[in-house]
């Protein structure tokens, strides 16, 4: 027969589990706004019944049940939800970093204005034009000198504006690898806290949310994925182990940089080219980490150290759109490619390889690199047509002095003669000019005082195609860059806006199946509450039943 008192035992049993769910549904209404919480549950489970198996196993009728058991107390995820977050958090980290570098360049090349450069262009043009009928007016020749210097500095003022924007992107990849490295330690910091809890049998629920808050946060920077480690001992089934985090690449392939408690080191390197101005070619250059110079121009690859190995991951690795912020802000601030095809005699095919520790044509690319570029040759092109006009015409014949052929009207600050030498941020007026306005070339024919003619030849320039802007004019071409700048704007807003709402809406779908409801604790707690009085009855029911066998039985008659 049974124990006389079991069923105090099962009832105590009933009280200690009712309470530890009672206990959980408190932890999860404290943590009710706790940012990256997991609601946690008690999986309850049946104890072993009575009596058990074997050949000494009293006889009797049935199989008792001995009450209830907190099996383990488990936090509530689910694991493909997470993986969609992670996905659009990469997404929504590309096109937001994207949309805001864009956003900024688009603030400093502000068109239409009435302070830009195409105005700047306009009014050097009409300065021309009213320079044209009295080409002796002093008056006429100092406004053209003006508007030119006003051009000049337009030039010089987007090139530093955008330069010293892309130097910030520089510095953010340096501070941005800094974060990540942090992560990485505390993703692998919080494995060794797991790893130690997990053997004995428990489940580390706040530890897990933890590192899972860390693993949506790395998302947003790189295209993560996961692996998992057993912990081994006594670890429930259940146990999730220690994570193993990689950057996945283009290809396919992954490069590890959390491996249980190891965490990787990610070192952000760049190089500095020295061009030839002539030829545009590279003659030499260095090569090493953002943060131990400054002269580095252009990013080239991320050197991984771990565990005393070290491995490298170039930018043309995870350029594409699901690479997350720091893909983009590379892609923004420039990246090192190669214009020299190699030979794979193994694939029978050219390849475009970045190595600048081998040598090679090596280039930078991305979007300001890009801009500035199409402003440098805005400004080289536009100057050589200008000064071959100029250098066409005469100057003006003054006190004595004969009149004599154009010389360079703009110059790259230097003085030089050579228009290749000319950028938009190095391009002035020639400071000859500016001390003699007679040196203006506004005549086609020396000696000709009125003639103004190539006054006129040169504001024409305003419509003249230039064969090295694509045979459009100086003002077209720009145009042409501002275009292009507002359609990269509007694609980087829509896609910012579209990866937003999306994860927003998986972001709800978590939350529905991880956060705390509070009506549904409310709901628990009253269910838990009225388990644990009712195991408090049967206690009460039992005592009295053995006060009665032990305090009323054999007492008949007295």
């Amino acid at each position: 027969m049974g124990s006389t008192f079991m069923g105090l035992e099962t009832s105590k049993r009933g009280l200690t589990t009712q309470q530890s769910a009672l206990y959980t549904v408190g932890h999860n209404i404290a943590n009710a706004n706790t940012l990256g919480y997991s609601r946690q549950r008690v999986n309850m489970e049946a104890t072993m019944g009575f009596p058990g198996v074997g050949m000494n196993a009293p006889k009797i009728p049935g199989f008792l049940g001995t009450g209830v058991q907190a099996g383990s107390v488990q936090r509530i995820r689910d694991q493909f939800v997470d993986n969609q977050y992670r996905q659009e958090t990469t997404k929504l980290g590309y096109w937001s970093a994207k949309s805001d570098a864009v956003s900024q360049m688009e603030d400093i090349l502000s068109e239409p204005s009435a302070y830009g450069l195409n105005t700047a262009f306009d009014n050097f043009y009409k300065s021309l034009q009213d320079l044209s009928p009295d080409p002796k007016n002093p008056a006429s020749r100092a406004v053209v000198a003006q508007r030119g210097e006003h051009l000049a500095d337009s030039f010089n003022y987007l090139s530093k504006q955008l330069t010293q924007i892309q130097g910030n992107l520089k510095n953010e990849i340096s501070v941005e690898s800094n974060k990540v490295n942090s992560i990485i330690q505390q993703i692998a910091a919080l494995n060794q806290q797991i790893g130690n809890v997990e053997p004995n049998g428990y489940l580390p629920n706040d530890l897990y949310d933890a590192r899972g808050n860390l693993l949506d946060q790395l998302s947003e920077y790189f295209n993560v994925t996961v692996d998992y480690t057993p912990s081994g001992g006594n670890a429930l089934d259940i146990a999730e182990g220690s994570m193993n985090v990689y950057i996945k690449l283009d290809d396919g392939s992954k490069v590890q940089i959390v491996n249980k408690n190891q965490g990787a080191t990610l070192t952000a390197n760049g190089y500095n080219p020295v061009v030839d101005p002539t030829t545009k070619e590279i003659t030499s250059y260095t090569h090493g980490s953002f943060d131990k110079s400054d002269t580095y121009t252009a990013f080239t690859d991320f050197t991984i150290e771990m565990g005393g190995t070290t491995s490298t991951i170039t930018y043309d690795q995870f350029d594409n759109i699901g690479s997350g912020k720091m893909a983009s802000v590379i892609n923004s601030y420039g990246y090192a490619t190669q214009t020299t095809d190699t030979w794979d005699s193994g694939a029978k095919a050219w390849k475009d390889t970045v190595d600048v520790t081998a040598g090679g044509n090596v280039l930078s690319d991305g979007v300001y690199p890009d801009k500035l570029e199409e402003l440098n040759l805005l400004a080289r092109e536009f100057a050589k047509e200008f000064n071959n006009i100029h250098k066409a015409g005469f100057t003006l014949a003054k006190d004595g002095t004969p009149s004599e052929s154009g010389e360079n009207f703009f110059t790259d600050g230097n003085g030089s003669k050579n228009d290749a030498t000319i950028t938009a941020a190095n391009i002035k007026v020639n400071a000859d000019i500016l001390k003699d306005l007679n040196k203006i070339a506004a005549s086609t024919e020396p000696g000709e005082e009125g003639n103004g003619k190539n006054a006129i030849a040169l504001s024409n320039l305003k419509t003249t195609t230039i064969k090295g802007l694509n045979n459009a004019s100086a003002q077209t071409y720009y145009q042409g860059v501002i275009g292009n700048l507002g359609v990269l704007g509007e694609e980087a807003s829509t896609m910012t806006y579209s990866s937003t709402t999306t994860q927003l809406n998986i972001s709800n779908r978590r939350a529905s199946v991880s956060s705390v409801s509070l009506d549904e604790e409310m709901t628990n707690m009253i269910t838990f509450q009225q388990a644990y009085n009712a195991s408090a009855r049967m206690i009460t029911v039992v005592d009295e039943t053995l006060d009665k066998i032990i305090n009323g039985m054999g007492r008949v008659g007295l």
